[in-house]
Order: C-alpha cells, then structure tokens, then sequence
C-alpha cells in the first residue's frame, strides 16, 4: 500500500489515460444514473452504488490513474442521492474506507472534486452526467477547456513570483499568463450563452452539495475547485486581501491537486507580485524607472493580466447574481461555498488592485506631464488600501473543510 507523493494529475497524457478507464465497470450504471435522477429513484441509486463499491483489496492493486477514475465515478453516485435528500454514506456505508483510501492514493480530498466530474471525465458516448442535458455538458467542457490552460498559468506564476521585475523577461511571461488566462473569459461567455441560469441554479446545483465522510463535511464539485484563485494569491491576493477572501481560499485549498496546494503554501509566505511592483517604484517612481527602465514594462504587462481577472470575475459575478436570485435559488451561496457578496467583493478587490497596479505604472508619465503643465503635489498614492499583514499560517493539509452557511 505505496503512498503515491508529487504525481502530477493534471499532466495531459494522465488526463487522457484517466479518462479512458472504467475500473468499477460503471460505463452502464452512470447512464442509467441519468433516468434514476429524473426519477428520483433513490432506492435504485443506492443498489448502483453498493453494487459499484470495490474492495479494499481490488483498490489496492489499482494504479494511480484507476483510482482517479473510481473516485470518479463513485462521486456521480454520492453526488446524486444527496442532491434526493439522504446522507449517502448513511445508505452505503462500505463506500467510506473506499473513499479514504481513493483520497490517499491520490492525495486528494476523500471524494470527488469539480476536476473528476469534468477534466477526467469521458466525452462523448461515455461522459458522466447527472442529468444527460446539453447544458451540463457545455458546464464540464468549460471547465475541460481551461484546466490545461490554469496548470500551465499556474507554472508561469510560480516563475514571475521569484523573477526580479527589473527583468525585461518579466512582461513577457507576465504576457504569455494573460493568454493562458483569457481561456477563462472564453469559457465563461460559453457558459453565458449555453447554459441557462434556471438550469443551473434549480436542476444541476442540488448535486454538488456537500457529503460527510469519516466525520469530514466534505464540499461537493464547485467552480470554485477552478484555481484561478491561486493565480490571485500568486499576483495580488496574498498580502492585498481581505480576511472574508482569505478563508474562502483556506476552504478551497484542500480540493486541489498537490502541487497546486504546495504553491499556495509558498506564497503564501511572500510578498505578492504587485506588493513587489509598488515597493520597486516606491516614493520616487521617476528615478526608480530611470534606474530599472523594464520596470515600466512589467507594471503595463501587470495591469494587463489584470484586466483580464477582472473581466472574467464580472462575468461570474453576473451569473452567480442571477443563479441565486431570491426569487429563484435554491441555495444562498454557490457549491464552494462563495455568496454572490464575496464574489462581488472579489471584483472590488482585483479592480482595486488593478487600478493600483495601473496607477503606480504610469505614476512616471503622470508626474512629467504635471510638471510641464506647472501643477505641483501630485500625491497618487500606491493604492495600498488592501495591504493587510495577516501572518498567514493556511497550511495544504486536508482539515479545512467547511458547512456552506
């Protein structure tokens, strides 16, 4: 019973190969899954279920790629007779020592997260779906279409974190971030004119709620498992947030892959991209640009890849307003756990530092014109109106988890 450390699930070749297996034999039972959803037949699920569950033994002898596939598809069960109403491990309780031992080999959550029901899901005739509805499935290609881009963004993140500013390198990766990043916006506008916020808030939002594993509230599938938050703790967020935003990304950590909780960890513990941006042009940006000409650079490039954050966070934040409209939710926050008042807080807190960043770019430019207009006190200021020292200590481990209020 090997302990599997340092994997990287996200690489493409393992995505394709995860994808391709079916280690429980469940390419019939996650169909029919579909019509016993529509039914709510519960008490047919919870055979499904019992008869899907492996042994300890046969999981043993599972590669790493297998185990992924059954956490899978155990999931689609657990995922399907909560969103009907009973606890599923009530029901079938021999599925938790399978589920522990899944998380374990997989060094993951003890259950299935947004990354198993759409970026190792199948396409085509074998793709899992709790409903079979076109919607659902434009909702995983979005999250299928960006995951590569986000694992290579967060990559480019890890690199900018430690490159000086002053390198004229700098912008260039900054540039080559932003592309991974508009993959979001693209998504996102697929969602928008595929998937209809009724659908999503009153058929297939039941289904991501929340188990209880070994005693562990354990959130279910959520847009929020998408880790374009960590590339915000990389670039702006770890020093410039806000302690609502802070345990929002505490609470979503323990969802992702290994490496992606590594990088949080560490940078955690640094000054943020644009923390370092503002400290580099200081209180004299004219002789900070004099002294680094490529600091211009990097503040430009910044502010663009910010732009980009903030279009994609005012699109979600469009559609979560109306998925969980009064009038139409069924729940008050979304699946990760994030109200339509954070999310809207998100916005603020990126645009904020976006101006900032923006703002301390162009502070040269600004002071010259001044000066030969004759105006003297500029005082622009740094925006550091979100620059809190929080003495962060999140951890990567999987004690985290929450109960959506």
């Amino acid at each position: 019973m090997s302990h599997l450390v340092d994997v990287d699930l996200g690489n493409p070749i393992r995505t394709t190969a995860i994808q391709s297996l079916d280690p429980l034999n469940a390419d019939r039972a996650c169909f029919d899954l579909r019509r016993q959803n529509a039914d709510g037949d519960v008490p047919a699920l919870t055979a499904a279920l019992r008869r899907l569950v492996p042994t300890t033994a046969a999981v043993d002898a599972y590669s790493l790629e297998m185990c992924v596939a059954a956490m899978r598809d155990l999931g689609m069960f657990l995922g399907s007779i909560k969103r009907h109403g009973p606890e599923p491990l009530d029901l079938v309780p021999e599925v938790q020592p399978v589920l522990l031992e899944l998380g374990r080999r997989t060094d993951m959550v003890p259950r299935d997260t947004v990354h198993h029901y759409c970026t190792w899901n199948p396409v085509g005739g074998r793709q899992r779906m709790y409903t079979g509805d076109v919607q659902e499935a434009y909702l995983q290609e979005s999250v299928r279409m960006v995951f590569p881009h986000l694992r290579d963004g967060l990559e480019l993140a890890a690199n900018l974190s430690e490159m000086d500013l002053s390198d004229p390198k700098f912008a260039v990766v900054t540039d080559e971030l932003t592309r991974h990043v508009e993959t979001t916006v693209a998504a996102i506008d697929m969602v928008v004119s595929n998937v209809s916020p009724e659908f999503f808030a009153r058929v297939l939002r039941p289904y991501f709620e929340d188990i209880t594993v070994d005693g562990r509230v354990l959130l279910g599938p959520a847009a929020a498992q998408v880790p374009l938050w960590l590339i915000d703790q990389a670039i702006w967020a770890s020093d410039r947030s806000e302690p609502e935003y802070e345990e929002f990304l505490r609470d979503s950590v323990p969802y992702s892959l290994r490496r992606w909780r590594d990088l949080f960890d560490r940078w955690t513990q640094v000054p943020s991209v644009v923390s370092r941006l503002v400290d580099a042009f200081g209180d004299d940006p004219e002789e900070a640009e004099r002294r680094d000409p490529a600091l211009r650079e990097s503040g430009e490039a910044l502010a663009r890849l910010l732009r980009v954050i903030v279009v994609f966070r005012g699109r979600h934040l469009g559609i979560a307003r109306k998925a969980y409209d009064a009038d139409l939710r069924l729940y008050p926050v979304g699946s990760g756990g994030a109200s339509v008042d954070l999310l809207r807080q998100i916005i603020n807190l990126t645009r904020v530092t976006s101006e900032a960043t923006r703002a301390t770019a162009r502070r040269r430019a600004g002071q010259a014109a001044g000066h030969t207009a004759g105006h003297h006190g500029h005082g622009h200021g740094h925006g550091h109106g979100h620059a809190h020292g929080h003495g962060h200590a999140h951890g990567a481990g999987h004690g985290t988890e929450r109960r959506p209020a």
